[in-house]
Formats: structure tokens, sequence, C-alpha cells
């Protein structure tokens, strides 16, 4: 029934049970925040059961990632699966802000840590300071962004790289460019 449900040598189950644990919820925290047993929990995440789109958009809100994110938008050659992500394979993530295209470049949300390629279009700006449990370092590749991380205003240009632990932080592009940057985050969060 999903076929593409199968990641790069990983599965939805996996990318699910990475997320989850991401977010510090337990099998049971799952269950009950979704209505269900925690053995529905447990056989999505091992693969045993394939969870209807209903229940996929449901537990993407909890995991607060968008449902798109949990598929692959190409595939590769079985001997690249879990490897390499090749420039049109890369899986949409991220958080859904205008202006802001993000693409997973880890092949799958399984390890310690995730790599993320981000564009942020001229002009875009992320009003609210995010926190979360995590600890990123970025590096700008093009364009340059404002970045503010806790009471500390930063203006990045392209070579820069930075670093947040756990902090509150924002970001703008006050740029008539993009700014392209990559993030590598863990544990993984999309």
């Amino acid at each position: 029934m999903y076929e593409n449900i199968k990641t790069d040598g990983h599965t939805l189950g996996a990318d699910l049970r990475a997320l989850r644990k991401a977010r510090g919820l337990t099998l049971a925290d799952m269950a009950q925040e979704l209505n269900r047993s925690v053995g529905w929990v447990s056989q999505i995440e091992r693969d045993k059961s394939e969870p209807s789109i209903n229940d996929l958009r449901a537990i993407a809100k909890l995991l607060d990632v968008s449902v798109s994110s949990l598929f692959h938008s190409g595939s590769s050659p079985i001997e690249e699966q879990g490897y390499v992500v090749r420039n049109g394979a890369r899986r949409p993530i991220g958080s859904r802000e205008t202006g802001l295209v993000e693409e997973l470049l880890s092949p799958d949300l399984t390890d310690d840590f995730e790599m993320v390629h981000s564009t942020f279009e001229p002009g875009v700006t992320q009003k609210e300071f995010i926190t979360r449990p995590t600890q990123e370092v970025g590096y700008i590749v093009s364009g340059s962004l404002e970045m503010w991380i806790g009471e500390q205003a930063f203006e990045l240009r392209a070579g820069d790289s930075f670093r947040i632990r756990g902090e509150p932080h924002r970001w703008r592009n006050a740029s008539d460019t993009p700014c392209v940057a990559i993030w590598v985050i863990a544990p993984p969060i999309y």
C-alpha cells in the first residue's frame, strides 16, 4: 500500500522511532497522545503494521513534522540506499515557514544527528525565538543571514559558521539574495 514509505535503506518505522526518541517520548507517551495502544505504536515502528493516512497525519502533528517529510521524493539504486542522497532525491522537511526551503541531506533519521540543506529566501524572517533540545552547527554556503542566539545578534556571511546549544534563536535574511546554509542537528528533530 505505501511502497514509497521505504526510505533509503531504512523504513518509515525507523524514522518514526528516531523522531519519537529525539522528542523524549516513550512508546507509552506516544500511544497515549494518539489514543492507541503501545503495541500498535510498536508495530508501526517495527514495520509490522501500516498506519492509515489519518494515523500519519496524527503522528506527524504529534512529532511536529509535515506528513510529506515522512516520504522520500526520489529513489536511489539499491547499492546507494542508506549511503548516498542524490540532489533530486532529497526529502523536503522543515518548519513550514514561508520562504524557507529545507531538505534532508542525511539518508534517514536513524543516526545521532541529521544534516539539512536550508535556503532562506530574501526577506524571510523567523519572528519568534525557537528553543530546541539540540546542539546545532551551521555553515553559510552563500548569501547572508542575521542570527540571534540568546541575546546576541550576529551578521553571518558566506564561509561563516555558528553553533547553537539549546539556546533560543531566530534568524532573518534581510538581503535581496537567497541565503543557503548547511545545518547539522543532534539529535534529529525533523
